[in-house]
């Protein structure tokens, strides 16, 4: 707020020279932060004083939502000049979301050199390596001898995304080789990249799904992956910011999915597009319930008969419901996060079986002792215990075997939501609660 009241005060001072000051003062991200604390006419003060390179570097640490409207304030001509210093790859993200006349008339105003990298990263597909690769990157050629390697950074250095690590190629462009900033400084400046690379280079195909780019670099802690076609030719990097990026969508999302929600992270949606994203979910879902009622009419006489009963028709579906998602948070997560292969399958379905046998058997002897007690019969006790031991197994391995069957056919298995889970966790627990009755029913009156 300090720094907010200083921008303002240098503003309402039209103190230029104070303003270069405090923006020198404050990282890129807590300037975008600023930007969006001021008002519409401040903002122009403020771009009328930066370079393009500064507002780039600005508008790339800004979310989409929020770019849009600089992007209009900016106007046409300097916007063109902006996307010009814009990594590739942001560059490519911001104008992709722009319908495509809108965004070609962009590519269209911008250098030749620069257009031609976005519109290479515009032809993949969103969500893939291709589509979240920058192609600002060091390579240099196997002959290079040291000293010419470093001569030449300087000069590719300033562009680049990242210099820590330099990839070696042949004459045909393909990936060769790979060394560290560390291994080129402390090298001989006579020496040949060639001699000194490492062979063993960790690449990923330009088709790769994002969140498998995501778990090569989590899996062996890069700072950067490089990103080939089926020749092995190097057609940019993915790093590891935008690896963030990912899993913070992909997170979102799969939470979303969980909960059967869309774009649950999109705060300026209106409540009426909130509630259309939903209702599908929730209708469809109102109908199964409707058959989890009819469950209840199919057993009138029983409940008729016996009262009692529908006192614990409440904890049989939430403590199927609760225990169900658990397991299915469990797995989910598993499969996420890459930590299951199809091998797992057998020993996840044992676990889940295992754990849901511990837990049935708790509760279900800690209920059938409470409701001995509250009602005096054993065979009431016994009743509400097997159904709550039995429906706990099932919900357990329905919470891990139904996203396992979904994964098999490799659609997201976070589309198994917990409002799902829970609802058919709930039919079969009051499946298994009223027939256990009915069984036991002479005993029970």
């Amino acid at each position: 707020m300090e720094m907010l009241n200083l921008f303002r005060s240098a503003i309402a001072a039209n103190n230029r020279e104070r303003l270069a000051d405090l923006l020198e003062e404050v990282q890129a991200f807590d300037q975008a932060r600023l930007l969006l604390d001021l008002t519409t006419d401040e903002r122009q003060v403020i771009y009328g004083l930066l370079g393009p390179e500064m507002l780039a570097d600005i508008l790339q640490e800004l979310d989409y939502d929020e770019q849009l409207p600089v992007v209009e304030e900016l106007g046409v001509k300097r916007f063109t000049q902006v996307l010009n210093e814009m990594s590739s790859d942001d560059a490519a993200d911001l104008l992709g979301s722009f319908k495509e006349t809108l965004a070609e008339k962009y590519l269209g105003m911008m250098r030749r050199e620069d257009a031609d990298d976005v519109r290479e990263l515009l032809a993949y597909p969103e969500e893939t390596a291709g589509g979240l690769m920058t192609t600002e990157y060091v390579a240099i050629k196997k002959a290079s001898t040291v000293k010419e390697t470093i001569e030449s950074l300087r000069l590719i250095a300033p562009d680049a995304e990242t210099i820590y690590y330099i990839y070696v190629t042949n004459n045909k462009n393909q990936l060769a080789g790979v060394l560290s900033l560390r291994d080129l400084i402390v090298a001989g400046p006579g020496e040949t990249i060639g001699s000194i690379m490492s062979e063993k280079v960790v690449s990923v195909p330009v088709t790769m799904d994002q969140e498998e780019v995501a778990a090569v670099i989590d899996k062996y802690d890069f700072l950067a992956v490089p990103v080939i076609n089926d020749d092995n030719v190097l057609l940019g990097i993915v790093t590891v910011d935008d690896v963030l990026d990912v899993l913070k969508e992909e997170a979102t999302e799969d939470i979303g999915q969980l909960s059967a929600i869309r774009k649950i992270d999109e705060l300026e949606v209106s409540a009426f597009q909130s509630a259309k994203r939903r209702l599908p979910w929730l209708i469809l879902l109102l109908f199964v319930d409707l058959l989890s009622g009819n469950i209840i009419s199919f057993f009138e006489v029983t409940l008729n008969q016996l009262v009692i009963l529908a006192a614990f028709i409440p904890l049989i579906t939430d403590m199927a419901g609760n225990t169900g998602t658990q397991s299915l948070a469990v797995v989910v997560r598993g499969l996420a996060l890459g930590e299951f292969t199809r091998e797992d399958v057998w020993g996840i379905v044992k676990r889940e079986a295992g754990t849901g046998l511990l837990i049935g058997t708790v509760c279900g002897l800690l209920v059938a002792a409470i409701a001995f007690v509250w009602q005096g019969n054993p065979y009431l006790g016994l009743v509400i215990g097997f159904s709550l031991w039995a429906t706990l197994i099932t919900a357990t391995l329905a919470g891990a075997v139904i996203p396992l069957i979904i994964n098999t056919f490799r659609i997201d298995p976070a589309v198994a939501s917990g409002p799902f889970i829970t609802t058919i966790n709930d039919i079969v627990g009051l499946i298994i609660y009223f027939s256990t009755a009915t069984f036991f029913m002479s005993k029970l009156i």
